[in-house]
């Protein structure tokens, strides 16, 4: 069998992104087809909900609400069969809408009479700011936001019909999390093979019928299960399990980010049960290995960083050492040929900004360098082939791919998607974009906040088209952040996202809590600082995560380092990341992070930017924060903003 007559297709399986294809595929697909092969793509995330939100689906929801005992029905329920008629008469048209297909339907939902309103719609009345009377979207929009006011309202909508599956008939269900906790650092495989075991649901059926679809469509030879998050894990199995039901002579490989990250130490043979092998880190090298064993042209011993159960049922790694990695600028052009670029969501969440950009358009997604070349931060998985493996290309092959890209799509929005894009890579891009007359796209990406960034790079790299740049502040401490081996200092971020915002750049900040030997002061300092840098006009957006320490980072490996001791791990022969530590501060972490989010929220809506940071933290007494309150507005002044 040559490698043409290989037919390989990619799956994105439940939940990863509905306004936009996840780049995994794209990548794959593109560079498959590079060398010879006859490579396909499809996006059953985007499929399933389809099919669910449409009159039939919703047809099919109430027949499963309605089969519900009495006492099952939740409030959101009872709100769907008693609005049943109005689902039912707009569910199709805001789809359409949503998906650019009818504009003018926007005036009709902006009525707020045309869609049913469950209890999503409440979240209305926590924009604080607008009078009594007032209509909160007018505050949060503006006169002229017709479209956008009508695509918050409409995503608001299936956030309602989401609870309503969510209560009827999944209680895993969610347009992004899909189920994560049967396998979020998950040390047995018990809880994924009752669920795998269990009599389908309406969601499983939906899934099964576009699954035999596919295969119907496509007749491949080889289907490969890309899982970027632990959200998508169940659902991959399950498209597997329909797969091995349907045709147990096809080949299924199961690789991606969850993968990469929380599988390193797999010994569970019952996986094997739906997959053939599992694929680690980048999966060029690996497939090509994989095609050629599949093809009877290389043994299983010459397999490239694989798991497979041998004939004994034991699960075994493969890793032949003589194969190099697929160099970065070989891995050729991804290719979004086979997805429905035209049936993608553009919901709208959030309204800051920033924040929506990751909901809101469908983004061409790119990597400007494969892995970070800082790999220093102590809470990051830095050991990781992902973020450890630094390799760049050059800037006219990135701006070959983004001609070729936007010529295919007809789409110039890019998301740089990469751990921390590159000064030096991103001013070659930029430079390269307008030597060749720029061919006027947009783009965003995530980027360390280090002082190489300069007003005047940050001018050029806005000429170029980035409308966006997010980041880690992560603890706005310059203790914590030296601890955290940053590379920043809180004064420097501030000097670096001003240049970002004063060039007309959106500024998004990840901030995190709950850090080894983070006090309530450090806590309350670090909030006093991003309220600083709010009102200083330094950032737009930011977002709270809290700490996880996992076994692939520095805090991970070195514990006493950072004064923290790591609980025992149980015995996992399946999924293991995150692991429990003891930090002799102890903290509530929780109970401050809910005053941090509260506070972050209100900041992202301009509200209570001069009012004490202590107001937020109404669950206990915090003391006052030793951080000057002109702390920020002076270092900017002695940088010359």
């Amino acid at each position: 069998m040559s490698a043409a007559s290989l037919r390989v297709l990619s799956l994105i399986p439940p939940m990863t992104q509905l306004n936009t294809p996840y780049p995994s595929t794209a990548y794959l697909t593109g560079f498959l087809r590079s060398r010879g092969v006859d490579a396909r793509q499809q996006d059953l995330a985007l499929a399933l909900v389809l099919r669910l939100l449409s009159r039939a689906g919703l047809a099919q929801l109430r027949e499963a609400a309605e089969a519900l005992p009495p006492a099952r029905h939740s409030a959101q329920v009872q709100q769907f069969l008693a609005e049943y008629p109005r689902y039912e008469a707009s569910i199709e048209r805001v789809i359409a809408f949503l998906q650019g297909r009818d504009a003018t339907l926007a005036h009709r939902i902006n009525t707020r009479t045309l869609l049913p309103e469950g209890a999503r719609f409440a979240t209305l009345d926590s924009y604080l700011s607008h009078e009594e009377g007032e209509d909160p979207l007018a505050w949060a929009f503006g006169a002229l936001g017709l479209q956008d006011r009508a695509r918050h309202l409409a995503t608001l909508y299936l956030n309602d019909l989401a609870d309503v599956l969510r209560d009827a008939v999944d209680e895993r269900f969610e347009f992004v999390r899909y189920a994560e906790k049967l396998a979020t650092s998950q040390p047995s495989f018990d809880p994924l093979a009752e669920a795998l075991a269990a009599p389908p649901n309406l969601v499983d059926r939906t899934l099964h019928d576009l699954t035999l679809a596919a295969l119907d469509e496509h007749a491949p030879d080889v289907v490969l299960l890309s899982v970027p998050f632990p959200g998508a894990v169940y659902a991959a199995l399950r498209i597997a399990q329909t797969i091995k039901r349907a045709n147990p002579r096809i080949v299924t490989v199961l690789g991606g980010g969850f993968v990469n990250t929380e599988l390193r130490e797999l010994r569970e043979p019952r996986v094997f049960d739906h997959i053939d092998y599992i694929t680690l880190d980048a999966g060029e090298r690996p497939l090509l290995a994989l095609l050629e064993h599949c093809q009877g042209k290389r043994s299983k011993q010459r397999l490239v960083r694989t798991f497979v159960r041998d004939e004994t049922g034991q699960v075994r790694y493969i890793n032949f050492a003589g194969e190099p990695e697929i160099p970065f600028d070989e891995v050729g052009t991804p290719t979004w040929d086979g997805l429905p670029l035209d049936r993608y969501l553009s919901l709208l969440d959030m309204l800051n900004p920033m924040n929506r950009l990751w909901s809101d358009g469908r983004w061409n997604k790119l990597t400007v360098a494969h892995g970070c070349y800082w790999k220093k931060c102590s809470f990051c998985d830095v050991s990781l082939d992902y973020i450890s493996r630094y390799e760049a290309a050059s800037a006219e092959v990135l701006v070959d791919r983004i001609e070729a890209v936007v010529a295919e799509t007809g789409q110039t929005g890019f998301h740089f998607v990469d751990e921390a894009a590159p000064p030096k890579a991103l001013k070659a891009l930029a430079a390269e974009l307008q030597r060749r007359g720029n061919p006027a796209i947009s783009w965003w990406g995530n980027v360390r906040f280090e002082k190489t960034f300069t007003p005047a790079l940050a001018q050029q790299l806005a000429d170029s088209g980035c409308i966006a740049i997010s980041g880690g502040l992560e603890v706005a401490s310059d203790r914590l952040l030296t601890l955290m081996n940053k590379g920043v200092s809180v004064e420097q971020v501030a000097r670096v996202t001003k240049a970002f915002a004063d060039a007309g750049i959106l500024v998004h900040a990840y901030l995190m809590y709950g850090f080894p030997t983070q006090t309530v002061q450090d806590t309350v300092d670090a909030l006093e600082y991003v309220r600083q840098l709010f009102l200083n006009g330094c950032i737009h957006s930011g977002f709270f995560h809290r700490f996880a320490c996992t076994v692939h980072s520095p805090v991970g490996q070195r514990p006493q380092d950072f004064g923290v001791s790591l609980l025992p791990l149980p015995d996992s022969p399946f999924a293991m990341n995150d692991v429990g530590f003891v930090d002799p501060t102890g903290v509530d972490h929780d109970l401050l992070g809910r005053a941090l989010k509260k506070a972050i929220y209100n900041y992202m809506h301009g509200i209570g930017l001069d009012q004490d940071v202590r107001q937020w933290f109404e669950e206990m007494r915090v003391p006052k924060t030793t951080v000057g309150r002109h702390r920020i507005a002076k270092a900017l002044a002695a940088a010359g903003h």
